[in-house]
């Protein structure tokens, strides 16, 4: 019976000391994650045709066609249309909605009336990627900006404004504001 019970703790007291150690090790990474990396989110292709395919009924809605661009947190095209009969200028216009918006973490209209009110602002519009046309929103999820959304051609910078707010996809919390 003694034999049995020196056996069991001989067996038993490696595993307790393992068990430690690899509690020690997610202590550790834990720490060494929240200090040098974070999580993040990134828009996949089926959420970027999604919001384009969004925004289009809104525009047709308003009986438009209209480009539409998708950007990813890191500023680069995950989606590019342009509706037919849109002048190409504005598939230009909204890649660059969409970057301007995602930089900013601002709806475009909003930054565009803001820096003409500001003399300290003013100059965003030099800056050259930015453009300071309505229709470009910074895309969330969960508290974190993950893309931009740009639409151009339709009618004006409130109707484009109108647009890219319509592509949100709420029920997977995906939201443009």
């Amino acid at each position: 019976m003694i034999y049995k019970l020196q056996l069991l703790l001989f067996l038993f007291i490696p595993m307790v000391s393992l068990a430690q150690t690899s509690a020690k090790q997610k202590l550790s990474d834990k720490q060494a994650q929240a200090t040098y990396t974070s999580e993040t989110h990134q828009l996949t292709l089926e959420s970027a045709i999604e919001l384009t395919n969004r925004a289009r009924v809104a525009a047709k809605s308003l009986n438009k066609d209209v480009s539409i661009a998708i950007v990813d947190a890191s500023g680069q095209v995950i989606i590019l249309t342009r509706g037919n009969g849109v002048g190409t200028h504005n598939t230009e216009a909204a890649r660059r909605k969409a970057y301007t918006s995602l930089s900013t973490k601002t709806p475009t209209l909003q930054l565009a009336r803001n820096s003409k009110a500001n003399a300290d602002t003013e100059n965003l519009a030099n800056l050259p990627e930015l453009l300071l046309l309505g229709g470009g929103f910074p895309i969330w999820y969960k508290g974190q900006v993950i893309g931009g959304i740009g639409v151009a051609g339709g009618g004006g910078p409130e109707n484009d404004h109108n647009i890219a707010k319509a592509a949100a996809i709420e029920d997977a919390a995906i939201l443009i504001h």
